[in-house]
């Protein structure tokens, strides 16, 4: 009977989240249509909802799995890569962009959680220290193999080459990745629409993974793996399976990145990018989904909104102070006093209505 309370209560609370993703999602798009955003934070929406993603996928392997990984934009720039060839290639024969798209984003979800599988299987016998070394190392891999990466386009198909260009196009065709220049000329089909149904759908995915028995499996492996292999949870597993899933997710939110840009180079997906992730999920808290969704639309906005209001000059001064005081809130006893109140008002309220009844 508590376990029947604990889901319904878990469903209305993420019924009135996704609510409220949606409330928002009409507000901005209604103050897009007006014109009451600025061109620049107009500009910032697509971006936005490509770190929601990759917060919320990175706060499955790090908040759930319990396991510090620093290579998530590796992840992010295969999707974003192999999405701009597929959007290419069939540009001529879909002529729909969102379906175009679509067809990228699942396919960038294909090449990521194979490369999450790749690196998964031998890193995730690490632990700490070593796997986020070992999957900064990753990151950084992949960073250098675009670097080096040939592909065309022509009529004879899809041609690729390591290092240097080694293949001649025929007349009419064109170059999709050339090496360290990466890509230009991309046809800039992400709209903020697309974004927020791939936030939909990546919180409804990750959201009913956690409170499935295989969330929760997840979520034994990183309480205690020792007593989660006693009762039979094959630790491995999970903890690839939360691994790939991620991935997934980061291929698709690069895919939707990638194709909001005229011009896309590999060091758009270096360290900087994985560790600006990982700030949206530690500030937002470990384990709590709504709380990355929250954390990376405020401080991916919050400088370009202080560039709006004329306080350019303190911008990143108050960006920094809000990290430190964010930081200091989710450590200090005000958050632990604020949730044993609302725990004990829950409570009476529970034993009021018992009285009742």
């Amino acid at each position: 009977m508590n376990m029947i309370k604990k889901l319904m209560k878990t469903r209305k609370d993420s019924v009135i989240a996704f609510s409220i993703v949606i409330v928002a999602y009409i507000v901005m798009q209604s103050l897009v249509m007006t014109g009451g955003l600025s061109r620049s934070l107009s500009g910032m929406l697509v971006p936005v909802c490509a770190y929601i993603v990759m917060a919320v996928s990175l706060n499955l392997t790090v908040g759930i799995l319990g396991e510090l990984s620093l290579g998530h934009a590796g992840f992010m720039s295969v999707g974003a890569f192999s999405g701009i060839v597929v959007t290419t290639a069939l540009a001529d024969s879909i002529p729909s962009p969102m379906l175009r798209l679509a067809i990228a984003m699942v396919v960038a979800a294909v090449f990521a959680a194979i490369a999450g599988v790749i690196v998964g299987v031998p890193v995730l016998r690490l632990k700490g220290d070593y796997l986020a070394i070992v999957t900064l190392a990753f990151g950084e891999i992949i960073r250098n193999i675009v670097n080096v990466l040939y592909i065309g386009l022509d009529d004879r198909g899809l041609h690729f080459s390591l290092v240097k260009q080694n293949f001649v196009l025929n007349e009419g065709g064109e170059m999709i990745i050339s090496g360290p220049v990466g890509v230009s000329g991309i046809d800039k089909i992400s709209t903020f629409t697309a974004g927020f149904v791939l936030i939909l759908v990546t919180l409804f995915v990750i959201l009913n993974l956690i409170n499935s028995r295989h969330g929760r499996a997840i979520m034994a492996v990183r309480d205690n793996r020792i007593a989660a292999d006693s009762v039979g949870v094959s630790t491995n597993q999970f903890k690839l399976m939360a691994f790939v899933i991620s991935a997934a997710f980061a291929g698709m939110a690069g895919t939707l990145y990638a194709m909001n840009y005229s011009t896309v180079t590999a060091a758009k997906f270096d360290f900087n990018m994985s560790i600006l992730v990982l700030v949206f999920v530690v500030l937002g808290g470990l384990g709590n989904i709504w709380g990355s969704v929250v954390a990376a639309a405020l401080l991916t906005v919050l400088p370009e909104f202080l560039r709006a209001i004329n306080l350019n000059d303190y911008r990143m001064l108050i960006y920094s102070i809000l990290l430190i005081a964010m930081m200091l809130f989710n450590n200090s006893s005000i958050k632990q006093r604020l949730l044993e109140r609302r725990r004990v008002k829950k409570d009476l309220k529970a034993e009021q209505r018992k009285g009742v009844a």
